[in-house]
Order: C-alpha cells, then sequence, then structure tokens
C-alpha cells in the first residue's frame, strides 16, 4: 500500500522553505464574499517567487538530493510554472537544470525558466508528452527526475500553503483549489485534515481536461484519450499513482468549470481584485462564481495557484471574458443602402450608450435583397441586459436585425 505524506512531512518542508519562500498574502474577496453570503477570501500564490506555490515542491524535493545526485544534475517537464520553480531551485541549491517543454508553452514561461538559468528543450505537445522526453534523458544521464506532482517531497512541499492559510484564516471551513496532476491538492489535504478535519477541501479541473473525475470513479489513475484547455498549468491527461492515492482519501470533491467560467473569472480577478492571474489559477474562483461547488460553507479560502500569464493569452481571455460575460454583441443588421444609412445606424447605437468596436460593411451576400446592405457589428455593451435593450431599440427604429449573440 502507497504511504501518505503526513502533516510532520509537511511542517518539515516548512522548516526548509524558511528564507526561500515568501508567506503569500491573504486578501478578502468582496466579490465573492457577496455571491456567497460569507467571507471569501484569496490565497495569494500568484505572488510567490517565480510566480507560483511550485518552487515549494520544487525546493524541497532538490535540497534533499545527495552532493552526487545534484553533480549530475535535475531534469523536469513543465508547461511552464514547475519549470520556474525547478530553475529557481535549481540555482539556489547549486545544481543545473534541464527542464523539457511543450512546444506551444507560453513564450514569457520559456524566458523565465531560462532566466533562472534553466536549459530549455521544447518537445510534444503536452505535459505527458515532454514529461516521457524528461524521463528518457535521466535514464541517459542520470539527472534526477524532479517530478511535477508525484513525489513525496513534491507534495509536502505544496502542502505548506495550507499551512500558512490555516495560520492566516483560522476559522476557514472550505478550501478551493485547481487540480492539474495533484501535487497542491494533496499536500493541502494532508496538513488541512490533520489540523482541521471539519475543513471541506474541494478541488477544481478544467472540464476538457479533468483527469480525477473518471479516475476517482474507475478507483484507479486513467488517461483521458485528449485534452484541451487555456489552463495549461493543470492541463494534465492523468493523475499521479502517490497524488491519486492522496486525493481519494482525503479530498471531499473534485469538480470541474468550462473555459467560459475560467475566462470570467480572470476577468473579475483582474477588475475588482486587481490580480493578475493565469488560467490554472482562477479555476478555484471560477468554481465559486460558477455554483458548482454544492453546500459552501464560508469562510473559503480559494488558492489562486499562479500568476504567469502570457500577455497575448491575457488580452484574449479578457476579450473572451468580456463575452461570456455578456458584453460583448455581435450584431449583423440589414437595411437599405443609401446614403446616412450607417451613420444613422451608428447614432442610433451611441445614443444607447454603447460601443463600437469594429463594423463590417458588405454589398456581395447573394441573400441580400436589391439595394439591401449588411452591417456586422461587434459592440461593447454594459451586460446582457444592456445588450438585449439596444437589439430592441434597432429593430422599434426598423432595422432588421439578422443575428445577434453575446460572443
Amino acid at each position: 500500500m502507497t504511504e501518505l505524506v503526513g502533516l510532520a512531512d509537511v511542517q518539515a518542508a516548512r522548516e526548509l522553505l524558511a528564507g526561500v519562500t515568501r508567506t503569500t498574502p491573504l486578501e478578502p474577496s468582496r466579490p465573492l464574499s457577496a455571491a456567497l453570503g460569507g467571507p471569501v477570501w484569496l490565497k495569494c500564490e500568484n505572488l510567490q517567487r517565480a510566480g507560483s506555490y511550485k518552487v515549494r515542491g520544487a525546493y524541497v524535493r532538490i535540497s534533499r538530493l545527495s552532493p552526487a545526485e545534484r553533480e549530475r544534475g535535475v531534469v523536469a517537464a513543465s508547461a511552464g510554472n514547475h519549470a520556474q520553480g525547478v530553475a529557481l531551485a535549481a540555482g539556489l541549491v547549486g545544481t543545473h537544470a534541464t527542464v523539457f517543454m511543450p512546444v506551444n508553452a507560453p513564450l514569457p514561461k520559456v524566458a523565465a525558466t531560462k532566466g533562472y538559468g534553466a536549459s530549455v528543450e521544447l518537445v510534444g505537445n503536452t505535459v505527458d508528452e515532454a514529461l516521457v522526453a524528461a524521463q528518457t534523458y535521466a535514464e541517459r544521464t542520470g539527472a534526477v527526475l524532479i517530478h511535477p506532482f508525484d513525489h513525496a517531497d513534491v507534495i509536502a512541499g505544496q502542502g505548506t500553503v495550507a499551512l500558512e492559510l490555516l495560520e492566516q484564516c483560522p476559522d476557514v471551513k472550505t478550501i478551493v483549489t485547481g487540480v492539474g496532476g495533484g501535487g497542491l491538492i494533496s499536500g493541502m489535504a494532508v496538513a488541512a485534515k490533520a489540523l482541521r478535519p471539519d475543513v471541506r477541501v474541494i478541488g477544481v479541473q478544467a472540464a476538457s481536461a479533468a483527469a480525477f473525475p473518471p479516475s476517482l470513479k474507475a478507483g484507479e489513475p486513467v488517461r483521458l484519450p485528449s485534452f484541451s484547455t487555456i489552463a495549461d498549468g493543470i492541463a494534465v491527461g492523468r493523475p499521479g499513482e502517490l497524488t491519486f492515492t492522496h486525493v481519494r482519501k482525503l479530498v471531499d470533491e473534485i469538480v470541474t468549470v468550462s473555459e467560459e467560467d475560467i475566462s470570467r473569472a480572470l476577468l473579475m480577478l483582474l477588475e475588482r481584485g486587481k490580480q493578475v492571474v493565469e488560467p490554472a489559477g482562477a479555476v478555484g474562483v471560477a468554481a465559486l462564481l460558477a455554483g458548482v461547488v454544492e453546500g459552501v460553507r464560508a469562510p473559503v479560502v480559494a488558492v489562486l495557484s499562479g500568476g504567469n500569464i502570457d500577455p497575448l493569452l491575457l488580452l484574449r481571455v479578457i476579450e473572451h471574458g468580456l463575452a461570456a460575460a455578456g458584453r460583448y454583441l455581435r450584431v449583423t443588421v440589414r437595411c437599405s443602402d443609401r446614403p446616412g444609412q450607417l451613420a444613422s445606424l451608428l447614432s442610433e447605437i451611441a445614443e444607447h450608450r454603447a460601443n463600437v468596436v469594429d463594423v463590417e460593411h458588405q454589398r456581395a451576400n447573394p441573400h441580400l435583397g436589391l439595394g439591401e446592405v449588411e452591417v456586422a457589428l461587434s459592440v461593447e455593451t454594459r451586460g446582457v441586459e444592456h445588450s438585449d435593450t439596444l437589439i430592441s431599440a434597432l429593430r422599434a427604429s426598423g432595422y432588421q436585425v439578422v443575428f445577434a449573440a453575446e460572443s
């Protein structure tokens, strides 16, 4: 039987991390508190060194290597956060890191990993494929593989997040955090259940990359045939053997959220919380906003596990989040093709205080009648109600609205 990590292991890890990692702040979230009817706090691991909690487990694992193992160097596989954690920890300990990352890994994460002194190899399309390459490299060179989640030292290091938040919010009743391979939630559940058995520990996965629900149903780790999500930090196709054992024994529930849920959460965190968070770091908040966690007991702590987001992705996510919140309206209007008609249409929209983002004026549609024109617009609104009001006003003014969607 697999031996579980214990509270003493997490406490020992915390001693190792003293002076290496920072105690990240616990910030209140007014929007979430209002939505849930009780206090909700955000554990800001997005403000941790290297931008995520990953440095905790990586440092604990690498610092315990023997001098001979350090001499051979370490190797890891990651979409970005574990890569940066390993690179930083290896530099602090005095060994060299080689990191295998998927070819589509965000460029800022690749650059940051190199910036911490690691050698980077881009291999495969997923973390799972990069992990196979890392394992092959370890066998060939003798470098020590630093697994992103499935090792007792890594789990113990990640569990120190729970030790901190239990001290910062002693009366917490629900902890919500994202889940990829399961290292973070395993370590946090170890500490939380040992010190506060009444605390509910909830894990959240992206619905399009959720390996834990079918695995828990099957009673063993199950590999997903395919998966894809904007939350690259938790895009893991199969739980670890050790993490699966911890989750099955200690975690109360695993829920899933959609890509739209994640986008809304990122937008809310940016607008209302002033927090820059990557998609994987926002899934806990997404679950609370979407209401997929039943019987939530406050106070609640949601872990913002990372903040390493590509600015280009952030731009797309903001746009997607605005659309998911009903604040982008795509509308196609058919009207007569005469001078001043477009100006009148735009004036009508302006009168309702909606902002036109772009306009496409088209005459070459075979479905148009003689003397008709089609105008496709992207409009920024204040929400679904505002969009509905605008569409009704356009129709009342005689415009034929042939397509309208908050998208």
